[in-house]
């Protein structure tokens, strides 16, 4: 692709929680044909989730947390959500074991990455690496809830997987990391 695009510009819009760019380009066409394209990209850094799935007793754990792009465009519900957060400086399943001990309050052993998808790659940069991991009560460490000093404010959710998956259809469950772990999980069962 590098003898298909040339930057001609770009200009930061934005630098506060993310970094909001403009770039100029041209951009060769797959039949030779150079075009201008005007794109602007979101970068707020890449993230991984987790479903943590009980075998014994077919649940999964959840959060619940107050998300204001979906408030403002009309969703005015918390959504329901599969844990998770921004990388920062560690990696993948330092991560995830991090986010889920704070947000879910348990401490999981088995995790095992599926695939890191990018989730909106018109304009944001970002990708999400997924996992979905084995727990059990006895892997409980704290209520949870989330980092207060990061403004988290997270209800943790345990429900049968069978009621998850019905959460999609019936609208309970509209996040799309969430929707799919749900269904991954259904499809590829941890057995007990």
């Amino acid at each position: 692709m590098e003898d298909r695009i040339r930057i001609r510009s770009e200009e930061v819009l934005s630098d506060d929680w993310a970094v909001l760019k403009k770039t100029v380009l041209d951009y060769r066409r797959r039949d030779g044909q150079w075009e201008t394209q005007i794109r602007q990209t979101y970068d707020r850094g890449d993230g991984a989730v987790i479903l943590p799935y009980d075998p014994e007793r077919s649940t999964v754990l959840l959060v619940r947390q107050f998300r204001y792009p979906a408030y403002v465009t009309g969703h005015r519900e918390p959504l329901i959500e599969a844990c998770a957060g921004l990388l920062d400086e560690h990696d993948p399943e330092t991560c995830i074991r991090k986010e889920a001990e704070e947000e879910l309050g348990y401490r999981l052993k088995d995790v095992e990455r599926l695939f890191s998808p990018y989730m909106s790659p018109g304009s944001v940069t970002e990708r999400l690496w997924f996992f979905v991991a084995r727990y059990s009560p006895t892997d409980r460490i704290s209520d949870g809830g989330g980092a207060q000093e990061e403004g988290e404010d997270i209800e943790v959710l345990e429900m049968p997987l069978d009621e998850a998956l019905a959460g999609i259809y019936d609208g309970r469950i509209i996040d799309a990391k969430t929707i799919i772990l749900i269904q991954h999980l259904k499809l590829n069962p941890i057995r007990a």
